[in-house]
């Protein structure tokens, strides 16, 4: 459903590359309005893709019908409300050696109500800011498990609280 997204960074250079190294994709200068950003693909069937545009650039609506959305340049801002989850090409342990060279905040947790495991995943703060949660293919069938419909229903007529 979603074939890209995109993030701001400090260094879109070298968050493009770091991703692709944690999905085993391609990174490289991305091809569009947006100067100084890179784009990342995963090189799969349907074009997963991450833009990484500079920390500056702010995406605006056109002013008329006929204008597209286009690039400005702003304060960057101290945090998002946003976050991915990615599956990656990678085990645990290149995770948290790729986290630790990059000085990135990288750690490991389980997600669920309070005091229940569901699924697992690595949290890795881009730049310190930008999160993304990292599942590796071993910890990807827990999650998909829970990621529909009637799963939801059911995990909230457990959890739900009177």
């Amino acid at each position: 459903m979603i074939h890209h997204v995109s993030i701001p960074a400090r260094d879109p250079e070298r968050v493009a590359r770091v991703l692709a190294e944690l999905v085993g994709g391609y990174a490289g200068p991305f091809i569009g309005p947006f100067p100084g950003a890179f784009v990342v693909y995963e090189e799969d069937r349907v074009g997963s893709g991450i833009e990484v545009y500079p920390e500056r650039t702010v995406v605006m609506p056109g002013q008329s019908d006929a204008e597209e959305g286009h690039p400005v340049q702003a304060e960057p801002p101290t945090a998002l409300a946003f976050h991915a989850l990615l599956s990656v090409k990678v085990d645990r342990a290149a995770i948290e050696r790729i986290g630790e060279r990059e000085g990135w905040r990288t750690k490991h947790f389980w997600r669920g109500p309070q005091g229940v495991k569901i699924f697992e995943l690595y949290e890795m703060w881009v730049e310190n800011r930008v999160l993304f949660e990292l599942v590796t293919e071993d910890m990807l069938a827990a999650y998909v498990k829970i990621a529909n419909g009637p799963a939801q229903r059911e995990l909230l007529a457990r959890f739900r609280r009177p």
